[in-house]
C-alpha cells in the first residue's frame, strides 16, 4: 500500500504517482496504469483509442479538432526490481520518506511524469475548456522491453491514417542535478552488430590442424575500436564503437573453438548512416580475411530537434517555473523519441533527474513532480493561448 507523507496529504500529482507505482507493472505489463490515466483523461473530454498490438497495451488518447498537435508521449512499464532485500523500502509499496523523496521502482523513469502531464492537461483544461490546438497522449507498455508493439507499431498506425503530430514531450527523466537543468533536444543513433568468426575446432596441442577464430578476430576487432568514424558536430558527440560482450570456447580447456562471437553497438552521430557503418564494418572483415557471419539490428536512427516553437516554449517554462535555464543534450540512450521524429515531429524529452533510474532504491524528490506539472502546463499555455 502506497504511502504518503505522516504530517501532509499528497497533491493530485503526488496522489496519482503513488497510485501508479504501487502496481507493479514490470515490462510488458501495464498492470491497469493505463486504465486509471485514461479514467482521468476521459472525465476531461479525452477520446481514448485502446490498440492492444502484439499483446501490449498502448493508448492514443486526444482532445480538440484544429491546429497543432500537442503529445504527451511515455510508458507505464518499468525495468524489474532487482533484489526486493536490498531495497529500503519494497519497490511496489511507494512511500514520500521523511527527507522528501518519492521512493518506488518507476518514481523516476517514468510514472512520475505520466502523473504531472495528467494534471497539467487537467489544470489546462479546466482554465482553457476551448483550447486552441489538440492535446494528444501516446501511451504504451513496450518501452523497456523490445519495444516492438508499443510506441512504433502506434506511429505506424498513426502513418497510415496521415495523422501529423507537430509537437511531442516525452517524460523521460532528462533532468540531472535540479529538475529541468537540462532538456534533451534529440538523440544519437544505435546500431548493434553480433558478429560469429569462424574457425576449425581442433585440439589445443594441434594447433596446425585447427583455425583459431579468436586469434584471427582479435586483430580484427582491435582495428573496429580503434577507427575513427566521425568527429561528431554541435549537437552530437562522435560516434562510439563498444564491445558488450565476447563468447568463445568449448568448456574444455584443451580445445581451440570452432567459433567466436563477439556482441557490439555503435552509438552513432547523424554524420554518419546506420548504412555506411555496416559497409565500413564489413570491409575492415574482408580486409581481414575473417570467415565470418555478421547479424545487425537497428535499434534507432539519430534525431534532432535544433530549435522551433516547442524548444523555446520548454526552454521559457523551465525558466519561469524553475529559475533555471535548462541546457539542451543529445546523451545517453535511446527512446520512444526516436520513433515519434519518423513524423517529422519536433521532439523533446523533459522529466526527472535521473540519477537513480534502473537502480535499486529509485527516488525522486516529490516536489518535483508538482514543479514539473506546473513546466508541461506551461509549455501548453505558451502554444495554445
Amino acid at each position: 500500500m502506497s504511502q504518503a507523507s505522516p504530517t501532509s496529504t499528497p497533491s493530485a500529482t503526488l496522489a496519482l504517482a503513488l497510485e501508479l507505482l504501487e502496481r507493479p507493472s514490470v515490462t510488458p505489463d501495464d498492470h491497469g496504469c493505463q486504465a486509471l490515466m485514461i479514467e482521468r483523461l476521459e472525465r476531461i473530454g479525452f477520446q481514448v483509442e485502446r490498440m492492444t498490438i502484439g499483446g501490449i497495451d498502448n493508448f492514443w488518447a486526444t482532445r480538440g479538432q484544429h491546429g497543432p498537435v500537442l503529445v504527451f508521449a511515455g510508458h507505464t512499464d518499468v525495468v524489474p526490481s532487482g533484489p526486493e532485500s536490498e531495497w529500503q523500502y519494497p519497490p511496489f509499496e511507494p512511500r514520500i520518506d521523511e527527507d522528501g523523496f518519492l521512493c518506488g521502482r518507476g518514481a523516476a523513469d517514468m510514472k512520475g511524469s505520466l502523473a504531472a502531464m495528467v494534471t497539467a492537461a487537467e489544470r489546462f483544461v479546466a482554465a482553457h475548456p476551448e483550447h486552441d490546438g489538440r492535446l494528444a497522449f501516446l501511451i504504451t507498455a513496450d518501452e523497456e522491453g523490445p519495444a516492438v508493439h508499443g510506441t512504433r507499431a502506434v506511429v505506424e498506425r498513426l502513418r497510415e491514417r496521415h495523422e501529423a503530430l507537430d509537437y511531442c514531450i516525452v517524460g523521460e527523466p532528462s533532468s540531472t542535478s535540479h529538475l529541468g537543468d537540462v532538456i534533451k533536444n534529440g538523440r544519437r543513433g544505435s546500431l548493434g552488430g553480433v558478429l560469429r568468426v569462424r574457425g576449425v575446432q581442433g585440439h589445443i596441442a594441434y594447433p596446425h590442424l585447427a583455425r583459431n577464430p579468436i586469434h584471427q578476430g582479435l586483430t580484427a576487432l582491435q582495428a573496429l575500436v580503434d577507427e575513427r568514424w566521425d568527429d561528431g558536430n554541435d549537437f552530437f558527440p562522435a560516434t562510439s564503437f563498444q564491445i558488450s560482450n565476447i563468447h568463445a570456447g568449448t568448456g574444455a580447456t584443451n580445445v581451440i573453438p570452432g567459433e567466436f562471437e563477439v556482441t557490439f553497438n555503435f552509438r552513432y552521430s547523424s554524420e554518419v548512416t546506420h548504412e555506411q557503418l555496416r559497409e565500413r564494418v564489413e570491409r575492415l572483415l574482408v580486409e581481414h580475411g575473417l570467415d565470418y557471419r555478421l547479424d545487425w539490428t537497428l535499434n534507432g536512427e539519430p534525431f534532432l530537434t535544433p530549435g522551433g516553437a516547442l524548444l523555446e516554449a520548454a526552454q521559457a517554462a523551465c525558466a519561469d517555473v524553475t529559475g533555471r535555464h535548462p541546457s539542451l543534450s543529445t546523451s545517453g540512450g535511446t527512446s520512444d523519441g526516436r520513433f515519434i521524429a519518423t513524423l517529422g515531429t519536433q521532439v523533446i524529452e523533459l522529466g526527472p533527474v535521473n540519477a537513480t533510474i534502473h537502480q535499486v532504491n529509485e527516488r525522486i524528490r516529490a516536489g518535483d513532480l508538482d514543479t514539473l506539472s506546473r513546466v508541461y502546463e506551461a509549455i501548453l499555455e505558451r502554444l495554445f493561448t
